[in-house]
């Protein structure tokens, strides 16, 4: 059988940057990873340490890591579709951001498409359309990955007709690309116990084409929920045995997949840990751990 594209979210520190995520990434046996150019939540950035980069290159390719296959996400204070407010800043602060992954020589960029908040979808769109015509132009070398949201909110991105309107209203249209997160989908109403259908359905609306990469998480919510909170893989309302036809369909085999799964918290509430290694290693044995929380526990204690 073919090698997953598989990994998850790792940290991308100030002192190692790239290099850092490369070696966590390696700790988990992961062949693919994505992770923030700086805190998510606010615009502290340090400047892209070329060397390191280079460090992490020669790591990546020592390690089998395909480069193409490695996601940037940008920060999530990144609202394009609310103009009434920072709507310049986030224009901005999403060029800056392009700018940092073409330096750290990234093809994709995961961006939530953001939320109209009381301006209405329609209005909300067209901001996003806008916004995204502003920053992509015909020497950009970074796509932009729209994600399939959860409609929690006023988000948009919430069903692939959404995100199909925003893709024909930008001119660089092939540096849009899409990413798909199976909890926000199952939590916007699609029913992953069939799958197929779901795939079909994207692929004649968007196109499979467009879909850059994959975030698989479980989801705690039942279906239709529009509530955007991750589960360990086999422990929420979507199911393992789900999952799993997601990760090994033949159709997306050349598909990264992330997790972004929570870390296991202990009883005490005092010590988190990442799951991904013991997650990475259920995909690939295609068998669900039931006692992933302990294992993850026991290993890091």
């Amino acid at each position: 059988m073919e090698e997953i594209i598989i990994g998850s979210h790792v940290s991308f520190k100030k002192q190692d940057q790239l290099l850092g995520s490369v070696k966590e990434a390696i700790s988990y046996k992961a062949n693919t990873f994505m992770f923030y150019t700086g805190a998510p939540q606010n615009t502290n950035r340090s400047a892209i340490d070329l060397e390191l980069t280079k460090k992490a290159d020669e790591m990546m390719k020592q390690h089998g890591i395909d480069k193409k296959n490695v996601i940037v996400h940008a920060p999530y204070i990144i609202n394009l579709a609310n103009d009434t407010k920072n709507y310049d800043f986030a224009i901005s602060f999403l060029k800056q951001e392009i700018e940092r992954v073409e330096t750290l020589g990234i093809q994709n960029l995961v961006l939530h498409p953001g939320s109209h908040v009381g301006l209405g979808e329609e209005k909300g769109l067209k901001n996003i359309i806008f916004a995204l015509n502003q920053v992509l132009t015909e020497y950009t070398n970074v796509n932009i990955c729209l994600e399939t949201m959860a409609g929690k909110g006023s988000e948009l991105g919430k069903n692939f007709e959404e995100i199909k309107l925003i893709i024909d209203g930008v001119k660089q249209k092939n540096k849009i690309k899409v990413c798909l997160d199976t909890c926000h989908i199952h939590d916007a109403g699609y029913d992953l116990n069939d799958f197929d259908k779901i795939l079909s359905m994207f692929d004649r609306i968007i196109g499979l084409n467009k879909l850059a990469c994959i975030h698989v998480n479980d989801s705690k919510n039942i279906i239709e929920s529009h509530k955007d909170r991750h589960e360990n893989l086999g422990y929420g309302h979507i199911g393992f045995k789900n999952l799993l036809l997601i990760l090994y369909h033949p159709k997306l085999k050349d598909v990264p997949k992330i997790l972004e799964t929570p870390y296991i918290v202990t009883e005490d509430k005092k010590n988190s840990y990442p799951p991904y290694r013991f997650e990475i290693e259920m995909i690939r044995g295609q068998k669900w751990n039931s006692n992933l929380i302990e294992d993850v526990i026991r290993f890091y204690k």
